[in-house]
């Protein structure tokens, strides 16, 4: 077994701003030995997300960043086939923090869960069951405490994030404003995801009077994942008691040097307003019962999903690129 090779694709440049393809390499190293308390995985599938950005240009971050030289943290699915562990069994499906390869061996903490939904896709541990469907779900519940019919607005509506932001939105009966680049993205949230409407901020020299004319009662949720002058507009929006929850700033590529931009300080005074921003790390001890609920909507068919599947680790490099180009239709997966 330990003739076999094992690809990982590292880091080789410390990248400013957007990582491109030519910021990693492909290598082959033998395959890894487990330790005590360790297991094997062999990845199915790999996932490519805007967080992995940070993880490598940040200097400052909430975990350490990944060095050159080193194999490139991700999150990936794969089957248990070696264990030394007597929690995880040869064929136990698992998905944690993996990294961008073939094989790996995985210690417990590396593990974010056991796969225990049989009847769905494993590829979806990476997506709506993974980070992006509990990033959803506890910025969603936990931070903006929705509540039946007030006026959720969400930034990047259409990608892996925000499609289930909204999508949980309306479960909880509340009217979903998304925004989203481009006509096809503005269909997919109305058509797909069952926003009440949509705004293409490419196609919107105003995007004030658009949020006037869509949110004509105020906005009183904001999940925002880009920050930069979309956050600004729906600022100028808020109702008293608002609630703004800071996922991500996929606007700017790089926070040096200091982005400088409007103030919301005299905005979260005036109405009262509360923004906070959060980790779905904070929320370890509650992965199961996101799953659980998660998975339930998909089973009943109230929450829909998009995946991009490349084929091939090759294409893992240029992933995140991807990601910040809009390149993509759905939550972006590397099938090994």
């Amino acid at each position: 077994m330990n003739e076999l090779k094992n690809r990982q694709v590292w880091l080789c440049s410390r990248p400013r701003g957007i990582p491109h393809a030519t910021d990693f390499a492909l290598r082959e190293v033998a395959l890894p030995i487990i330790g005590d308390g360790e297991i094997l995985v062999h990845n199915r599938f790999l996932s490519a997300d805007p967080a992995m950005r940070g993880w490598i240009t940040d200097k400052s971050n909430y975990v350490p960043r990944v060095e050159v030289g080193e194999t490139m943290r991700a999150f990936s699915a794969g089957v248990v086939t070696e264990s030394r562990n007597p929690a995880y069994a040869v064929g136990d499906q698992v998905m944690g923090l993996f990294g961008w390869q073939d094989h790996a061996a995985v210690k417990p903490a590396q593990v974010w869960r056991k796969v225990q939904e049989p009847d769905l896709p494993l590829s979806l541990s990476l997506g709506v069951l993974g980070l992006n469907g509990m990033t959803a779900y506890f910025g969603l519940l936990d931070v903006l405490h929705p509540e039946a019919g007030k006026t959720v607005v969400v930034s990047t509506a259409a990608g892996s994030v925000g499609s289930a932001v909204g999508q949980i939105a309306k479960i909880k009966g509340c009217r979903v404003v998304g925004i989203a680049g481009g006509p096809e993205k503005v269909r997919r949230c109305v058509d797909e995801f069952g926003y009440d409407a949509a705004i293409d901020y490419k196609a919107t020299p105003d995007m004030d009077a658009a949020l006037a004319a869509h949110c004509p009662d105020g906005i009183d949720a904001f999940f925002d994942n880009t920050s930069g002058a979309i956050h600004d507009a729906v600022l100028r929006r808020i109702n008293l008691h608002a609630r703004i929850a800071i996922c991500g700033t996929a606007s700017y590529a790089s926070w040096e040097p200091w982005n400088q931009g409007p103030r919301p300080e005299r905005h979260l005074l005036v109405k009262r307003a509360t923004m906070q921003g959060f980790l779905t790390t904070d929320y370890e001890e509650l992965y199961e019962e996101a799953v659980s609920a998660l998975a339930g909507w998909i089973r009943q068919g109230r929450l829909k999903y998009r995946e991009d599947i490349h084929e091939g680790i090759e294409s893992a490099p240029g992933s995140i690129e991807k990601l910040y180009s809009g390149d993509h239709a759905g939550k972006l997966i590397i099938r090994v």
